[in-house]
């Protein structure tokens, strides 16, 4: 993995060099662990003109291979309490005769950046847009790999909550049940806090309270895993203790042919307005124009909500290997809602077309 690491590094000096700056600071957590392999917390790393820095708060966890940082750094504790990394990566540049150095703006803040400023003032600091960001949209088949297994723990723990009994019990009990399936199944933790909207009045994004689950409750559940790092989710929608109502049914059916829709529509090559849209118009022509999210997916991996953005005004096309959630979903005021949400990788025809990360039934379940 350590080349992999390095060639990484090799892109972005590439791109820093091409608009004149002869380093670049990383201080963006998922961009520092992309980087770098492994990281603390807090740590920022220096792609510098005669090595490359990881500067570090506190000693990096090395219990495990996969915790580690790639070996090729270098790296520098500092001897400080209350210090910041990134002001001590700017020193070490400027003792490199490093004269531009390119900084990830819109990580820093002001305060931030003008102490960078102040404790490295011959240095010229430039901007690196979101380029780290880019470099992470196409991800490597062992990033894929990661990405499926966090997966596969979500559909076990997903599984095996749908198979107790649910009715009685409260949100908040049900979301850490499943946060610790998720660790007991070999997750790092859960990708994001559950959002549970399984009472008529609650709307999507609706975080767990001690409101018990009753019967007839249209359940949306949407979690996700970690694993080494990389994060996927999945969300599904069922109906508690009783048959589906006509209602229920017809919502349901609907939603799954716009997920269905925008599932297909992924390809390289596929404009990321036109996935959205192929989503999007079978929810509107059934007249659910106002009830419809802003988005119909989005990218995934070292963070949750990466780019590409499925979204009706996205630009850019998809490329094969990135991973995208394709999410649409319908909530009634007083009424309740579907959601249905799968991690899929884009893949070429040739190849079998997108593949399906995360395989829990999306039958309409009576529960």
């Amino acid at each position: 993995m350590s080349e992999v690491y390095a060639v990484r590094r090799t892109r972005l000096r590439e791109r820093c060099n091409a608009s004149g700056s002869t380093a670049a600071l990383v201080s963006r957590p998922a961009n520092v662990r992309y980087l770098a392999g492994a990281a603390p917390e807090n740590a920022v790393l220096l792609l510098g003109r005669t090595e490359d820095v990881l500067v570090c708060p506190e000693p990096p966890d090395d219990r495990t291979p996969h915790s580690r940082p790639d070996e090729a750094l270098r790296l520098h504790l500092m001897s400080g309490i209350g210090g910041d990394p990134a002001v001590e990566a700017a020193a070490l540049a400027t003792a490199q005769d490093v004269d531009a150095l390119a900084v990830e703006e819109h990580h820093l803040t002001v305060t931030r950046h003008r102490a960078i400023g102040e404790a490295a003032p011959r240095l010229r600091l430039t901007g690196v847009a979101g380029a780290v960001e880019q470099l992470r949209v196409v991800k490597d088949e062992e990033e894929i790999s990661c990405l499926r297994i966090g997966a596969e723990i979500a559909d076990q723990a997903l599984g095996e909550l749908l198979e107790s009994i649910l009715v009685g019990r409260t949100e908040r009990h049900l979301a850490l049940e499943l946060e610790r399936r998720l660790v007991d199944h070999g997750a790092d933790g859960p990708a994001f806090p559950p959002p549970w909207p399984p009472a008529p009045r609650r709307p999507p994004g609706h975080r767990p309270t001690d409101r018990r689950v009753e019967e007839g409750d249209f359940l949306s559940v949407c979690l996700g895993a970690t694993y080494r790092g990389y994060r996927c989710e999945i969300g599904r929608t069922f109906v508690i203790g009783t048959a589906p109502a006509d209602w229920q049914i017809e919502l349901y059916d609907l939603v799954f042919s716009a997920q269905r829709a925008g599932r297909e529509s992924l390809a390289p090559g596929a404009a990321c307005r036109d996935v959205d849209r192929a989503a999007r118009q079978v929810l509107d022509s059934a007249g659910y124009a106002e009830a419809l999210p802003v988005l119909t997916g989005h990218g995934v991996g070292l963070e949750i909500d990466e780019d590409p953005q499925l979204t009706p005004a996205a630009m850019g096309k998809l490329d094969a290997c990135v991973p995208v959630t394709v999410e649409p979903g319908v909530h009634l005021p007083g009424r309740g809602g579907v959601r249905i949400d799968d991690t899929l990788v884009v893949r070429p025809e040739a190849d079998g077309g997108p593949e399906l990360l995360t395989i829990t039934t999306k039958e309409l379940l009576a529960l």
